[in-house]
């Protein structure tokens, strides 16, 4: 039998933060080298704390960077028999016998904002107004305590076995996964693969 597989469906959330957050970690290790050239250019510094400027900056710099290679390591995939949860630090296959039900919902409603800190408003409230799929299970592929280790708390809107997917492109991730938990077959998936990505290339009046 054929396998399907999808293409990448990048989590928003990830993106969103790393966007916020590596631009500022960047200029940091950038001004603390900074900090170094001038100290050295005025030849007042002591030689084994200029260096230890020198290479914290530069590690706070490879930080930023490994920060971007990690904003495209977050996604979601569908395959033939299952859906696969791809962080920097954890990947989870997920077979479509234990999904109930996939449906959509607004961000603002599955998070109210009452509760957050305005830092995490700040943060927050340009996904709020985003649809989401929430995966609905029937039990977690492995224990809830170590996914909430690794996922982000916008990966849960309450305890029960469900994941929140913020992507961008969520009317074609609910078709797919629709038409592959409902056994439709993977030609009907991939028929509709084929349908969006003939449809993306038509003129937009």
């Amino acid at each position: 039998m054929a396998k399907f597989v999808s293409k990448k469906y990048p989590l928003v959330v990830y993106t969103h933060m790393i966007n916020r957050w590596w631009p500022s970690i960047f200029w940091l290790g950038a001004g603390l080298l900074a900090l170094a050239w001038i100290q050295s250019r005025w030849g007042v510094y002591i030689e084994s704390q200029w260096w230890g400027l020198v290479l914290f900056g530069a590690f706070v710099i490879l930080v930023s960077f490994i920060m971007l290679i990690f904003r495209k390591a977050a996604y979601v995939r569908l395959y033939s028999d299952h859906l696969m949860l791809a962080t920097p630090f954890l990947r989870l296959n997920i077979s479509y016998k234990r999904v109930r039900r996939a449906i959509t919902a607004q961000m603002a409603g599955l998070f109210p904002t009452k509760g957050m800190s305005n830092r995490t408003l700040d943060m927050m409230e340009p996904l709020l107004k985003r649809t989401t799929i929430v995966v609905e299970l029937n039990g977690f592929p492995t224990s809830q305590t170590m996914l909430r280790m690794f996922l982000s708390p916008y990966f849960f809107k309450d305890t029960t076995p469900h994941f929140v997917f913020l992507i961008d492109d969520w009317m074609g991730f609910s078709s797919q996964l629709e038409s592959l938990r409902s056994g439709e077959g993977i030609n009907s998936a991939a028929q509709k693969k084929t349908d969006q990505s003939i449809l993306s290339r038509l003129p937009r009046k």
